[in-house]
Order: structure tokens, then sequence, then C-alpha cells
């Protein structure tokens, strides 16, 4: 009689699993035949739009992987931006003075008023300069200073501008430019 109390309790076991199998799978059976039961064509719209977006993805993945190729050559690219755009901030305001009067006098017209005001950025090891000043030409010469500015070695921001009449067909422009010397 022992041994027949030792074996019940294996065969509730293997009962109890066998019935968690049974159950498993009228459960899939179920879901098979809810599976089946949809249109073609709305399987093979559900597929297309499930092959379109693996194929973005898989593009956003190559995408991905190209910029973290090219990551160590952003970052030289940026410090010799840094570098090279960027006046030093001891010799910074004499280089800006020189090149300003260069661009006037190759474009012919007459600056005055050179103001400088300094901002420091925090955490970014620049200081902003905003520069003010007053060009008084005739349009073309305008046109050509503002042009010298673009193409200056120096980097310049031209934030605002106001135009006025100077007399005699001439231009008093009155112009923001920023800049930043590295600190």
């Amino acid at each position: 009689m022992t041994t027949t109390r030792a074996w019940q309790p294996w065969k509730l076991w293997t009962s109890v699993a066998l019935g968690v199998l049974l159950l498993a799978d009228v459960a899939l059976a179920v879901f098979l035949t809810e599976g089946s039961r949809q249109d073609p064509a709305t399987l093979r719209a559900e597929r297309d739009r499930l092959a379109l977006q693996a194929k973005l993805l898989r593009a956003d993945v190559e995408r991905a992987e190209r910029i973290r190729t090219g990551l160590p050559q952003t970052g030289k690219d940026c410090d010799a931006f840094y570098h090279q755009s960027f006046l030093d901030s001891a010799t910074g305001y004499s280089q800006i003075e020189s090149d300003l009067d260069a661009i006037a006098a190759q474009s012919g017209v007459k600056t005055s008023d050179l103001s400088f005001k300094t901002t420091q950025i925090k955490d970014r090891s620049v200081t902003e300069i905003t520069i003010n000043t007053s060009v008084d030409a005739d349009y073309p010469a305008v046109i050509r200073f503002i042009n010298g500015l673009e193409r200056s070695k120096n980097f310049y921001l031209l934030d605002n501008l106001r135009l006025g009449s100077a007399g005699l067909g001439g231009l008093k422009l009155d112009l923001e430019l920023h800049t930043y010397f590295r600190t």
C-alpha cells in the first residue's frame, strides 16, 4: 500500500501537466484558426507593410552606422573650425578692426562708430562679441561690404541691419555683427 501512495503524486502531476499541454494545444489551435480566417489580400497588405517597415529600419541602422564611423572626423572638423574661425581673445579685437577696415577699403565704404560688447558663454570656452558699426556709401558699395563680410576668413554673423539715408543717393547702414573668441 505504501508503494501505491508513492505513485499517486506522480500520477497527479502528470495529469496536471497533460492538462496544461492540452489547454495550450487548444489555445494554439484557436489562434491558428483565427489567423487563417483573415482575407489573403489583408495578409498580403500586412506583409508588405511589415516589409516596408523592416526596410526603413534597416536604412536607419545603416545611417546610424555611417554617422558613428564619421564621428571622429566630425570632431576633428569641429576642432579645426574652432581654431581657424574663432580668434584668440588676446589679439581678436585688433584683428577684427583691421579686417573690417580692409573690407571697408576694398568695398569703398566709410565705417564709423565701431563698438564691441562682450558676453561670456559658460562651459563653452568661447566669448561672444557683439560688434556695432555704421557704414556710409552708395548701394553697390554697401553690397560689396556685406559680401566682403561673408567672404572674410574671420567668422561673422550679421544679426541686424538698419538702413537709412545719408543724403545725395547715399545710404547709412547700422550693422550688428556677432563673432566669437577662443578663451
